[in-house]
């Protein structure tokens, strides 16, 4: 059951997110980034307020340097919809299970993001997430 609502045209979008943002992280790592983005779809706070959907989450302005890059606009391959599946189907792995930032530093990850405390890090991604009285919706359960 999908915890977001999602076409096909959706999946696409999302999968195509996943591939351009963290294909060199593999598959955990494309999984991980479909999660920070349905988080913000789900959480409706922070600067992710009124993102209900998935083209409005990809296409929020500021929000993924990968929508600017022409690699983007190439078709998913069926393993990147495979992992937007998972994602919206809430599948939810650490470090990323409630995160709602993530960035790929010079160096060490900051101890902080945008004012949320790092949860963890994958290969060359810190993720940062809120706390649940700064976005309770990213933890309410499916």
């Amino acid at each position: 059951m999908a915890v977001v609502k999602a076409r096909e045209q959706d999946i696409d979008l999302l999968a195509r997110l996943l591939r351009a943002e963290a294909e060199g992280e593999g598959q955990q790592g494309m999984l991980m980034v479909g999660n920070v983005g349905i988080n913000r779809v789900r959480g409706n706070c922070s600067d992710f307020i009124g993102i209900r959907t998935i083209p409005e989450m990809v296409y929020q302005p500021h929000a993924f340097e990968a929508v600017q890059k022409g690699y983007f606009y190439q078709r998913p391959r069926e393993v990147e919809r495979r992992l937007a599946r998972r994602a919206v189907g809430g599948e939810r792995i650490w470090p990323s299970k409630f995160a709602l930032w993530y960035f790929r530093p010079p160096g060490d990850c900051p101890a902080t993001w945008y004012n949320q405390p790092l949860a963890g890090r994958f290969k060359l991604h810190c993720f940062y997430e809120p706390t649940a009285e700064e976005c309770e919706n990213v933890y309410n359960t499916f």
